[in-house]
């Protein structure tokens, strides 16, 4: 019995409520990279995949904003995440279409998004604090 939850938020509703699970995501991605050829999935399931994959890219996009908003609007991290997050967005504004195609391009939208999560994650970090 699995006791995760796979969330559709595309509102954008419930982001900042729920830890970000990676491992799944990450897992999620790496299985449907790999893919060649057929994949003997029914249109149903690439369906479903989708919608996973774009709500965990909604979520991670999320993560992305509020990190990327720690740092100064002239910060490069600042600047390179807000490329990534416009090409989200661009990925993101349609509906998730069941094709292996879409699903793919979803899962390196979400490799993209943990890299840059990473990169600001440093980069916030290392900042000198400010004085009070």
């Amino acid at each position: 019995m699995s006791t995760h939850t796979v969330l559709y938020d595309p509102a954008g509703l419930l982001e900042g409520g729920l830890p970000l699970d990676r491992a799944t995501h990450e897992r999620l991605a790496k299985a449907v990279l790999g893919w060649t050829g057929e994949t003997g999935l029914q249109l149903a399931d690439l369906q479903q995949i989708a919608l996973q994959l774009t709500g965990a890219a909604r979520a991670v996009a999320a993560e992305v904003r509020r990190a990327a908003d720690q740092l100064p609007a002239d910060h490069a991290a600042r600047a390179l995440a807000d490329v990534v997050l416009e090409g989200a967005d661009r990925c993101l504004s349609g509906a998730p279409e069941g094709t292996v195609r879409c699903v793919q391009g979803c899962a390196r939208l979400i490799r993209a998004l943990y890299e840059r999560l990473d990169r600001l994650t440093e980069a916030v970090a290392s900042r000198p604090a400010r004085a009070l």
